[in-house]
């Protein structure tokens, strides 16, 4: 796919091609809730988003906020802007989510309210709910973003995206 052209941008909509690279982190104002296995695993206004070029927001919350339902597993990944990550699995109800969530337990400067946060992929969850809506998981099944009615795009991670 060429150079993507941006969707327009409808009233309370924000374009993720405005979002700055390398990406801009920034608390909001929102409650964040996260079902599994039929039991709400979170409830938060804690929340951290972090935005970058393209991509929906990743929302990044307490991992005290997720009480017994974040178990440490194997495996790690590095973000060129946000360091060393590492991986859990997420339980809820009868259910487990393999390397479900992700945190930055020493983040690269700029990236220090990372430190004990985690961010999870909504594709696996029953459901993720930002501001009493329910989100979509980004294309891709790859990155972590988490799509909403106030995002216009189109987002990384829809076929033929990888060179953006």
């Amino acid at each position: 796919m060429s150079a993507p052209h941006p969707d327009p941008v409808g009233p309370d909509q924000e374009s993720v091609w405005d979002y700055p690279r390398p990406p801009r982190v920034e608390r909001i104002s929102s409650r964040v809730q996260i079902d599994l296995g039929g039991e709400r695993i979170v409830d938060t206004d804690d929340v951290v988003r972090v935005l970058e070029t393209s991509h929906p927001p990743v929302y990044y919350l307490p991992i005290a906020a997720f009480g017994d339902a974040l178990v440490p597993t194997d495996g790690a990944s590095f973000c060129e802007f946000k360091g060393a990550a590492r991986y859990f699995d997420v339980r809820g109800g009868e259910q487990s989510a393999t390397r479900a969530a992700w945190n930055y337990p020493h983040p690269l400067p700029g990236y220090e309210v990372l430190t004990d946060r985690v961010a999870v992929y909504a594709a696996p969850m029953d459901r993720c709910i930002v501001a009493g809506e329910e989100v979509q998981p980004q294309p891709g099944g790859f990155y972590g973003g988490w799509v909403t009615s106030d995002l216009a795009g189109p987002f990384k991670g829809v076929p033929g995206s990888r060179g953006w």
